[in-house]
């Protein structure tokens, strides 16, 4: 029998028949000191169900990492979905948005009530007690669409119709199946943390940090992000699109086309919206505050923030907050001895609010320009002054955190927090990542305007998130306004820039997994033509041809 050679993260080799099932060889890896979600198998995550058909270099995929993390939270909506097929099978359950440490979940045919949580949340204890196999099956393409069709699964059924592979794998537990779109833990067994908490129409499914897998944080309530991902899937509902399938479906030039026009114009009504709120507030308000995580699109919405607001009679005037970098050499360190930029004393916060209060003062001041080649803040020769109707826009992470401008009354300020979050699901059970969302922009903004692979962009992007996490995150609350950025069609023009650049990546670069999976997603969007997307749209900002100048 045809042999295959494992080496494990030791260094130690072992053969074992061709076909072996993962399961059978984690032993390799010695004592456990928790749970296993998956295996990397020559960089690329792996279930413990799947089999291995060539030599393999294998490491262990714990709970409390990263790519185990999101396995775990992905296997938690697979339980979900489970046990509500058997409580309400007459009911779609549909996955949302993250909200915090949870997935927003509603179901399809009105609010959900505290009985309906109380018995979901039984239910998925009780599938964790009896420990069942979660088991990877393939299914001809034909099998596949039967089964969906007898489900009525409808929104799974539309995105089969954009794969043409003969076989589709399924992940199976409890008699139920559904699509697999990333691998899932081996067993129920293993999800004991989570709880569910009755919220808004529907509930949230409550999961731990990947640093803590075995408990929850305490709960903390966010109704902006709440609000506005309400606002936009209502915005989606409006457009008549609420999954990829459905999307896929109208990819036709003339269809594609006008759907595009409607979305970019719904875009702007609620960019114009926000400029409407900052003009009630005319006779105090004096700087408006842009913050957000990396790629949420907060460059273009300040300048089509700009133009709404000049059409209400105000003189915008753009201060960029990068110019007011503190001298390199007085750049914090962080813990891993590098230079810090994103903290906020990487900033001359005090500099910055001498400027400001000059300003609302009606003295004219001088605005610095930072040298990023030498490290260094200079006067940049540019005079402003406001004797009427300017107004201040700032854009930076740090916008929304009160710190930023201490010296400034809070009626002088709006605060506005710009993100990205997708509102269409790929099917009802598999959501698109906000997070996927602004890691595919960023990927093509790099390669489009700082020639950076998309290799270097997956492996700076923890380091990315981090930032978010203690910079932008914390303070997302603290905004008057709330603004969503994406773009449902987006994801299919971004896939003609991002695919070639995912592949690239090889199986012996450890970003290759990363890139599989962005790939993998991917594959389920059919390609839109950029030359449908509007000069100015934020679209525009990743891929280029804006009409803006950046």
């Amino acid at each position: 029998m045809h042999q295959i050679t494992v080496t494990y993260p030791s260094g130690e080799t072992m053969n074992y028949p061709f076909g072996i099932r993962i399961a059978n060889i984690i032993q390799g890896f010695g004592a456990l000191p928790m749970p296993l979600a998956a295996v990397s198998v020559n960089n690329e995550l792996m279930s413990l169900d799947a089999i291995l058909t060539a030599n393999a270099k294998v490491a262990p995929v714990y709970i409390d990492s990263t790519q185990g993390a999101y396995a775990y939270r992905r296997s938690l909506c697979f339980l979900a979905a489970i046990a509500a097929k058997q409580l309400f099978p007459d009911r779609n359950l549909i996955v949302g948005q993250s909200l915090g440490y949870s997935f927003y979940h509603y179901f399809n045919d009105g609010p959900a009530s505290e009985d309906d949580i109380q018995a979901l949340e039984a239910a998925m204890r009780e599938l964790v007690a009896r420990d069942i196999p979660i088991h990877t099956e393939f299914w001809s393409y034909e099998e596949a669409v039967q089964y969906f069709t007898e489900q009525k699964q409808t929104e799974t059924l539309m995105l089969l119709e954009m794969i043409n592979d003969p076989v589709i794998t399924l992940n199976e537990c409890a008699g139920f199946r559904d699509l697999q779109t990333t691998p899932l833990v081996p067993s129920t067994g293993i999800l004991k943390t989570f709880a569910l908490m009755l919220y808004g129409n529907g509930f949230l499914l409550r999961y731990p940090k990947k640093e803590t897998p075995d408990r929850l944080e305490p709960f903390t309530d966010d109704p902006l992000l709440y609000k506005i991902t309400e606002d936009s899937r209502k915005r989606s509902q409006i457009l008549g699109i609420t999954s990829v399938g459905s999307l896929n479906r109208i990819n036709a030039p003339k269809k594609i086309k006008e759907y595009i026009q409607v979305a970019e114009t719904l875009m702007n009504k609620h960019i114009a919206e926000v400029a409407d709120k900052v003009a009630e507030h005319s006779d105090t308000v004096k700087v408006i505050l842009i913050a957000g995580p990396s790629s949420s699109g907060k460059t273009t919405t300040s300048k089509k923030l700009a133009i709404q607001l000049k059409v209400l009679g105000f003189i915008p005037i753009v201060i960029s907050l990068d110019d007011y970098f503190v001298n390199r050499d007085k750049t914090p360190i962080d813990e891993n001895g590098q230079p810090d930029f994103e903290c906020l004393e990487a900033l001359d916060v005090a500099y910055l609010n001498e400027q400001l209060i000059e300003l609302f003062n009606g003295n004219a001041i001088e605005l610095p320009s930072y040298d990023f080649k030498s490290g260094s803040r200079k006067p940049s020769g540019k005079i402003i002054k406001m004797t009427g109707r300017e107004i201040l826009i700032m854009e930076g992470i740090h916008g929304l955190n009160d710190k930023l401008t201490p010296k400034i009354p809070k009626e002088h300020k709006i605060k506005i927090y710009v993100s990205a979050l997708t509102q269409i699901n790929l099917d009802a059970h598999n959501r698109i990542s906000t997070t996927d969302n602004r890691l595919i922009r960023r990927i093509v903004r790099d390669n489009q305007f700082r020639g950076h692979t998309a290799q270097k962009t997956i492996n700076m992007w923890p380091s990315v998130q981090r930032g978010e996490r203690l910079h932008i995150f914390p303070f997302q609350n603290n905004a008057d306004i709330a603004l969503n950025t994406a773009l449902d069609y987006e994801l299919g023009v971004l896939k003609v820039y991002a695919e070639p650049l995912l592949r690239l990546i090889k199986p012996q670069d450890v970003e290759y997994s990363e890139a599989k999976r962005l790939l993998n997603f991917l594959e389920f969007f059919a390609p839109i033509p950029a030359q449908y997307v509007p000069d100015d749209s934020i679209v525009r900002e990743f891929i280029g041809e804006s009409s803006f100048k950046y």
